[in-house]
């Protein structure tokens, strides 16, 4: 499975948030990669080696010129 990712791509958790979601947005991507719940809007950080350990999929998110 391909685990690239950038900035502003949905990525899929394996284990779902609180609020009932596994829907998250990458907002801040380096050492540490910084996630919002795309349900609830709560923010949470993680190193990079957890990060890739707790995901399950990437949602590429289309480019459109205009």
């Amino acid at each position: 499975m391909n685990k690239d990712f950038k900035l502003n791509d949905k990525v899929i958790m394996k284990k779902q948030h609180a609020c009932g979601t596994n829907l998250w947005t990458i907002t801040r991507d380096g050492v540490d990669i910084k996630i919002k719940c795309a349900n609830c809007g709560r923010e949470v950080m993680l190193d990079r080696l957890e990060f890739m350990r707790k995901l399950k999929k990437v949602i590429k998110l289309e480019k459109t010129e205009s």
